[in-house]
Order: structure tokens, then sequence, then C-alpha cells
């Protein structure tokens, strides 16, 4: 497994796999070719289906435009096998003849992947890749899991977690203090701050719950409006962990030290997934998206409270089961209906995922390795149309409002 600097991005939402995939894809062409005298963009799949909504040819355009005139061409119904999420890119010289031709796919998370290779050609940092395998080095040696994550990182990684966790918080202050109404068709308003405020009003279990959902909703709501955010493992799901992280340290008195041991701990699960399954919402559904960081968020609180490396896997196995089979439709293809609300609701199920492990011994029946792998099918067997075209579900029946 690559290093969790790849799982958390910093950048501007709203898509990771449609923003900041493109964005990044764009900008690697551009460099082998500055002096094109124009490019082609041919879109694919869901890259093409939701792509305007997620404005992924605004993020193309933005980076070639100022060099080159830029055609952008829109092929929704034409899927690659190896990923929904495919893209072509041409160089053209004066003569409109194509010089240099690159199809790559944005795989999630603002990754590329290209002929079926990973992102980059940036080393492996993890020589183990399963829960089950870490979970045991951890019993074995009595060490944690973040104490895996500074053993294969180095101990420079709490620097970056540290630039991860800072514009965590930045995301929840800003999406606190904003309000109005979200950029796109839905006139969508925002959320966050009354729900904040109203919180304040309840006594302290169901305030505790209110703030939870007003973090979560305040991340998800600057994702929507481009603000800049980290990817958790991606935009869509951007404000999950957050939420929880930083309820618990404002409610619980968490050191910031303790708090970016359990990003370690995010973050590993994150990466177990990405690698042996997806975080892609367009290869397998929001359960990839909106599950694995609910999973993650469970697994950093059960972290900050103590829990055994069993615990801790069972926090994550659990936030990740029940959403298994969770589709991704978002409708317009914005990233706000159901996409924000749904955040706000896992950061409320992580907690709760927290507190019941806490009630066991850590040990049951399926692993975290084997709801990863069943996940894996589930994305593969679910029908495009609930796999970010905008073509199914929530995205099919939504009527706007007059």
């Amino acid at each position: 497994m690559k290093s969790i600097r790849e799982l958390f991005r910093i950048g501007t939402g709203p898509s990771s796999s449609h923003t900041m995939g493109p964005r990044n894809a764009a900008e690697r062409f551009l460099a082998k070719h500055p002096d094109a005298s124009s490019f082609q963009v041919t879109l694919y799949g869901s890259l093409a289906a939701t792509g305007k909504g997620h404005m992924t040819d605004v993020a193309i355009l933005d980076t070639l435009e100022p060099h080159a005139p830029v055609e952008i061409l829109w092929k929704p119904h034409i899927f690659f096998p190896f990923h929904p999420n495919g893209m072509t890119f041409k160089s053209l010289d004066a003569d409109k003849k194509v010089t240099d031709e690159w199809t790559v796919f944005s795989v999630g998370g603002g990754a590329l992947a290209e002929e079926g290779h990973d992102d980059q050609e940036t080393p492996d940092v993890y020589s183990m890749n399963k829960m089950s395998e870490i979970m045991y080095w951890c019993e074995r040696t009595g060490r944690s899991y973040w104490e895996y994550v500074e053993q294969c990182e180095g101990p420079e990684i709490w620097e970056y977690l540290a630039e991860v966790w800072q514009t965590m918080k930045e995301a929840i202050a800003r999406g606190l203090d904003a309000e109005g109404v979200l950029p796109g068709p839905l006139n969508l308003r925002r959320k966050a701050s009354s729900y904040y405020i109203r919180s304040k009003g309840y006594k302290e279990s169901l305030r505790s719950r209110g703030l939870v959902f007003a973090y979560a909703l305040a991340v998800s709501e600057e994702n929507a409006a481009g603000g800049k955010i980290v990817t958790a493992p991606t935009c869509g799901s951007c404000g999950i962990v957050p939420a929880v992280l930083y309820h618990l340290q404002k409610a619980r008195d968490f050191s910031d030290a303790k708090i970016l041991r359990a990003l370690a701990t995010a973050g590993l699960v994150g990466n177990i997934v990405k690698f042996n399954a997806s975080i892609s919402g367009a290869e397998a559904g929001c359960q990839a998206e909106v599950g694995v960081a609910c999973s993650m968020a469970s697994a950093a609180a059960s972290q900050l409270f103590g829990g055994s490396p069993a615990q801790i896997e069972y926090a994550a196995e659990m936030g990740l089961e029940h959403h298994l089979g969770m589709t991704c439709d978002p409708v317009c293809g914005l990233v706000q209906i159901p996409c924000i609300e749904r955040n706000a609701y896992a950061a409320a199920r992580a907690l709760d995922a927290n507190m019941y492990s806490a009630f066991t011994d850590g040990h049951h029946r399926v692993s975290f390795d084997k709801v990863v792998e069943v996940m894996k099918q589930t994305g593969h067997d679910l029908p495009s149309l609930y796999k970010e075209t905008s073509e199914g579900g929530l995205a099919k029946h939504y009527e706007p409002m007059e």
C-alpha cells in the first residue's frame, strides 16, 4: 500500500474523482505539452454523465485553456472495463494534427491510474495490506495501528497529518460561519450554521448529536461550494472524519497529538479499503465513499477511547458493513443531495459503532477484511445506474421545487 498522504489529499471540492482527479490529469498532460496549439479532451462513463454537475469541465478548462484552446467531448454511454471514470487527452499542433494521446482514469480520492497501473510512480510503504495481518502484528508487539503507520511512513508523517487536521478544522469553521445557497440549480440552502445554533438549546445528549451533524454539514457544504477540504477518503465523504474528531476533541479535551494518532488509524483503514477494493462512487457506489469514511471515523473514535486492536477493527467493520449496497445517485450530478445529509448521518453512526464495539471484547464473526471483500463484489454487481451516473435512484425520481 502507498502512503496515507495519497488518501488524505488537501484540495478543493466538489468531487475528488470528478474534479480533483481530472484537474491533476490536465496538469500532468499540460506539463508534457506546454507548446500544444490546442487540446481535445474526451470524457467517458460517469465522468461524462455527471461531469457538468461536478465541475469536471471547469477543472480541465481552468488548467488548459490559459495555454491553448480546449475542446471537450462528452460520451456518457461509453464505459471502459478498467474503470468508469475514463478520459482521453489529445494535444494538437497548428494543423490540427494529433501529436500525443493519453487515456487515464480517475479512480477515486483524486488518484489517477493508467493502463491498470497505480497512481503516479510512488513507492509502496506498507508491507501488510490486510487488517487481520496488521491486527495480529499489533497484538503480538503490543503496539497500536498508529504505531504501524509511523513505522512505515516515518516520523515526518505527523507534520503532514498536522496540516491535514488544520485544514479540516478550518473547513469546519468556515462552514459554520457561512450562510446562503449552495451553487447549482438545486438552490439548496446551507444548514450547518442553523444546526449549530439550534444544538446549543438542547440538553447534553441531543446537543452532542446536533453538534456532530453541524460539523459534518459544515465541511460537506464547504466542499459543495468548491472550498478547501481534505479527501477522507473522497470529497463527497469529506465531512465524516473531521466531524467526529472535532466533536470528540471539543467535548473530551483530547490533545492534538491524540487526534493525529486517530487520524493515522483512520488513514490506515481507508488505505486498506482503497488497496483491496475501491473508494470510488463511480466504481462501487456510495458504500465506497460514505461507507468507508464512516469506517475510518469509527476506528478513529475507538482509538481515542482506548479501544484494543480488536475493538478498533470491530468498529471499522461495523462502520462499513452497515453501509453495504448504498447507491451513488447524486441529484443533478451535484455533490449535494443526498451526499451532504449522508455525511451528517454517517458521522453519528460512526460514534454509535465505537460505542457498540466498546461494549464487546472485540471478537465477532464477520471480519473487516471480509466486509471489504463483500463491498468490492457488491460494487461490481451494482448496475451503472447506481454508480455516479445520475440515471437512477434518487437522481432519477427527484422532482425540483417550483
